[in-house]
């Protein structure tokens, strides 16, 4: 099972934050109750340069074999009590293409799904090529905020440049494929991205909503 996480915490507590995402794998990777991880900063999601970041809103994405005891591990403990809200989704994917830091960590579990549906895009940028993709990035983030059955969506990053990526929330997998397949800015991304080769690593996973507790907005 997927679980998903965004915390949004007090400004004191910023300076906790900054050390908690260098810190958090530590214990993440001791435990037995986690397989792949990735803790997260947040953005508006407008223009994936630094000056989007949200220093008040982090996130973790983990792989668990017990939902419940993550929930009261002391990792999101920690971050609960620097909190004043909490998004938590568990998720089950439907489909992932591409990798992340190397990995294939959403293997398929579900397949017909009507419910509301969570995609995670991510990539990893290649340095001369991030000008480029900051220029051709606007477009599609305003049609993103503007798309029918979106619900939300937030931009995600591992560090302030070169890894970037969307966590978005849809009413259906139908409006998904609506935006991605016949939206135009987002054509054009695409085909920008097949001439300008932009990715040295990218990832495209939906997943079924199976839970969800808080909000993104």
């Amino acid at each position: 099972m997927i679980v998903a996480y965004f915390w949004r915490i007090k400004p004191s507590a910023v300076p906790f934050a900054i050390i908690a995402m260098a810190l958090d794998r530590f214990a993440l990777r001791r435990s037995t109750n986690v397989g792949f991880f990735k803790s997260l900063g947040t953005g508006k999601g407008e223009t994936f340069t630094p000056a989007d970041a949200n220093s008040l809103r982090w996130g973790l994405v983990a792989q668990v074999h017990d939902i419940e005891a993550f929930d009261k591990s002391s990792v999101v403990k920690c971050w609960r009590k620097n909190s004043v809200d909490e998004f938590r989704a568990i998720l089950e994917p439907i489909s992932s293409h591409g990798k992340w830091a190397g990995k294939e960590p959403f293997a398929p579990t579900v397949k017909d799904w009507s419910g509301p549906v969570v995609a995670i895009t991510r990539a990893r940028i290649k340095w001369h090529q991030n000008f480029r993709f900051w220029s051709s990035v606007p477009p599609v983030t305003m049609s993103l905020k503007s798309a029918p059955g979106l619900i939300s969506a937030i931009g995600i990053g591992e560090a302030p440049i070169g890894l970037q990526g969307t966590f978005s929330l849809w009413e259906s997998a139908a409006a998904i494929r609506e935006f991605a397949y016949k939206g135009a800015a987002h054509q054009k991304a695409i085909a920008d991205t097949a001439t300008y080769n932009w990715y040295s690593e990218e990832l495209f996973a939906r997943f079924a909503v199976k839970d969800v507790r808080g909000s993104i907005a």
